[in-house]
């Protein structure tokens, strides 16, 4: 009897299935019992192309240390759902003319499916979808905590808006003023938005980066992000006027060689000092710039551009007369809006006055300034009681003059903006708020949570900004509160960050209806133990998640201070290309190889080829259930993890699961002979003294396995465990014991295989 993973594989889902084997206890007196594990893959959106190997690969290792810590005995939590809500499920039911609602349902149990067959030990009592009104019930709920304690306000704020999606969209969404996606036009707008007050928590975000076993590139991109900056806020007179222009700088000690002044096109004081002379410039200028992104803006590569004002500053501490302008690379957003520009040692500076012919002034030593601006350390020149000093001596000592003189502060200031949480898409989660007619923003009770998504089939965006929930029945938008005051329904929705921000804690009690979850519960699951997913989330969702965990420890609701402490980024499956001299792509089995080469079959069109990103426009996306159909789901998560490094990117060969699975095949020929279907004879119920050699490789393997295990070293793993198999065929006998132990060693990476072989052998549990 051969290896058949096609049957052996829905046997054994099906009896976990039906045993519900990775249930987890829920009361805390069983929990308690043992110690706990809390594995946590970041949860896909459901998109339609389903399931790809890179979900796959970070799932699988979570699911293999998963296993192992149950067989450790352990409490593991290790759970799956979906991240529904938000922007890409509601474009694609625009493109399908399909409803959102109808079009998640489709994808997740296609995605559920695609999961079941990878053998994965999630508890799926615990599945959460974050367009559940049972789930986005206490999301609101949370919001209403962020309102509570005044991080949610809304503001007028100037915002990336794309009329052909109908919505805002984030600085990083947009490039050379279109939307990254699609391509379409982006324009800048002013508009009423939801913020949360994530600068109130710049700090301890910052700080507790510290404490966490984070990858440093993230942690890198974090500290980035906060952007902390020491400086100094310094005023300057703007000449013959009452006017005062306060700008900060990070290099308060180059003050002696500013020569120029810089506004954003959006500062308040834009207007009024801007000379009659200059106005019509100046207004055409700032208008231009309304259209532009800050990542536009702000480009090291951009053509500087800029108009002078007619009006002058005067620097404090050499009374000099420095003309005023306005510039696209100063942002309103960061710092004070206005900056005070120091050719000499800051290259956009530098640019901008060579541009315009503006004085370039050296103040510390150490570089040619008229060529390029001097940027590293030196001693402070031309800079009066300055003079001689070393950069860090000099910050000090003009920080202290300023302060002294009444001239400016030492501050500290963040890159870190407020989060603009408000979308005018349809699928997301309506706020829980009522607008008055006097303008009076109410938040609503909690006893009238939830404020149910209506269900609406003109769902599209439109043009003027609505909001499509405006659409929305009268019975839906107009409220009557509990005081007798009538309003109306916020009509804007969450982004699709809300319900992420929080699920790692609703998993720990999913099915509670009058709590978020049960704080005993939560207090024995928190934090994550291990938190596994993409670099691509390096800031945003980690940051915002972040953000809520602490609000909710300031709550008392939480009684971790981060969420989580552990993090691992798996590395990107690659995988081979094949396009034509035009361009044209193919798919891999349209082509065949040809000498050294590969050409389109039956033809000699030559094809280049590349290793890259799977895409489906570069037609190299390798499907799952098209490896499984192949090679059965054990073969795909050994080749998975055996690639290399977990951590590392990696090309995807098919050649290899070919390998991997002739590998599987061997475990099985070493219990099952294939003639006949019985017990393989050389299997032998020995004393552990028989068979020294393989005993010895196989204690070497114990150990290596259960060390690589857990520092999550898969491949290494892998390997030494081929290296068993290969001793134990040079053996005349296989002791029995040996070889039960070897299957528990394996048992976490193919499950299905070792399940069946233990059962074959007459072994329970």
């Amino acid at each position: 009897m051969q290896y058949d993973p096609s049957k052996i594989e829905p046997k054994w889902q099906a009896a976990w299935d039906k045993e519900r084997a990775f249930s987890t206890p829920k009361t805390v007196s069983e929990l308690k019992a043992k110690p706990k594990f809390y594995a946590l893959d970041m949860f896909p959106y459901p998109s339609g192309a389903g399931l790809h190997t890179g979900h796959a690969e970070g799932y699988t290792g979570t699911d293999v240390i998963s296993r192992y810590k149950r067989m450790c005995g352990f409490h593991v939590l290790h759970p799956m759902g979906w991240d529904a809500f938000g922007l890409p499920a509601e474009r694609a039911a625009v493109r399908e003319n399909v409803h959102p609602a109808e079009i998640t349902k489709h994808n997740t149990d296609n995605f559920r499916r695609q999961i079941k067959r990878l053998g994965l030990s999630y508890d799926w009592d615990r599945e959460i979808n974050t367009s559940s009104v049972d789930y986005y019930k206490w999301t609101q709920w949370i919001f209403l905590k962020l309102y509570e304690k005044g991080l949610a306000y809304m503001a007028e704020v100037p915002v990336n808006w794309c009329p052909a999606l109908g919505t805002v969209l984030a600085n990083e969404e947009v490039k050379d003023g279109k939307y990254v996606e699609t391509g379409d036009p982006v324009e800048r707008r002013l508009m009423k938005q939801w913020m949360l007050k994530i600068t109130a928590y710049a700090d301890r975000l910052l700080e507790d980066l510290e404490g966490l076993d984070w990858p440093e590139g993230v942690l890198e991109m974090q500290r980035n992000w906060i952007g902390k900056s020491q400086g100094a806020d310094v005023r300057f007179a703007v000449a013959d006027t009452d006017l005062e222009l306060t700008v900060f700088t990070t290099r308060p000690d180059t003050l002696f060689g500013a020569t120029y002044c810089v506004l954003a096109p959006e500062h308040p004081l834009l207007e009024s000092l801007t000379t009659k002379a200059q106005s019509e410039a100046v207004r055409n200028y700032v208008a231009d710039a309304k259209n532009k992104s800050d990542l536009m803006r702000t480009e090291l590569a951009k053509e500087k551009t800029g108009v002078f004002t007619g009006a002058y500053a005067v620097n404090p501490v050499n009374q000099k007369r420095l003309p005023i302008w306005v510039a696209d690379y100063v942002l309103m957003s960061y710092g004070t809006g206005a900056i005070m520009a120091v050719p000499a040692h800051d290259e956009r500076d530098h640019e901008f006055a060579k541009t315009f012919s503006l004085p370039i002034v050296e103040v510390i030593s150490g570089g040619d300034v008229q060529t390029a601006a001097y940027v590293g350390d030196g001693k402070l020149v031309h800079s009066e009681f300055l003079d001689g000093l070393d950069v860090e001596a000099a910050k000090t000592k003009i920080i202290a003059w300023l302060e002294k003189e009444a001239c400016g502060t030492g501050v500290i200031r963040y890159r870190l903006r407020d989060w603009l949480f408000s979308r005018q898409r349809y699928w997301g989660e309506p706020f829980p708020i009522v607008h008055l007619e006097n303008g009076e923003i109410v938040p609503l009770p909690e006893d009238a949570l939830p404020v149910e998504l209506p269900r609406i089939d003109e769902f599209k965006p439109t043009d003027d900004g609505r909001p499509p929930l405006a659409r929305a029945s009268a019975a839906w938008l107009n409220v009557k509160l509990p005081d007798g005051r009538t309003g109306t329904r916020e009509t804007n929705t969450m982004p699709q960050w809300a319900g992420s921000c929080w699920y790692y804690l609703r998993f720990v009690d999913p099915n509670n209806g009058t709590a978020p979850w049960d704080p005993q519960v939560a207090d024995y699951w928190l934090p994550v133990d291990l938190y596994v997913g993409g670099v691509e989330h390096a800031v945003l969702h980690l940051l915002y998640a972040r953000f809520w965990h602490k609000v909710l420890y300031d709550c008392g609701l939480v009684k971790t201070k981060e969420p989580f402490p552990k993090l691992f980024n798996q590395g990107m499956i690659l995988a081979m290309s094949f396009r034509d001299a035009r361009g044209k792509y193919y798919l891999p089995e349209q082509v065949e190889k040809r000498g050294d080469g590969y050409v389109v079959k039956g033809t000699d069109t030559a094809l280049q080829t590349q290793v890259e990103k799977m895409s489906k426009s570069k037609l190299n996306v390798v499907s799952p259930d098209d490896v499984i159909e192949a090679h059965g789901a054990d073969a795909m998560r050994l080749y998975e993890l055996f690639m290399g490094p977990l951590d590392q990117p990696k090309p995807w060969q098919m050649d290899g699961v070919e390998g991997v699975a002739r590998f599987l095949a061997r475990v099985w020929r070493l219990a099952i002979d294939e003639r006949s279907g019985e017990i393989n004879t050389k299997l032998v119920d020995a004393p552990g003294s028989s068979e020294q050699e393989l005993w010895k490789m196989f204690h070497k393997t114990a150990k290596k396995v259960t060390e690589d295990t857990e520092r999550l070293q898969f491949n290494t793993a892998i390997s030494q465990m081929m290296v068993f198999v290969n001793t134990a065929y040079q053996t005349e006998t296989l002791p029995k014991e040996c070889f039960l132990g070897f299957l528990r060693l394996l048992a976490p990476y193919a499950p299905h295989l070792c399940e069946e072989l233990w059962s074959v052998l007459g072994q329970k549990g």
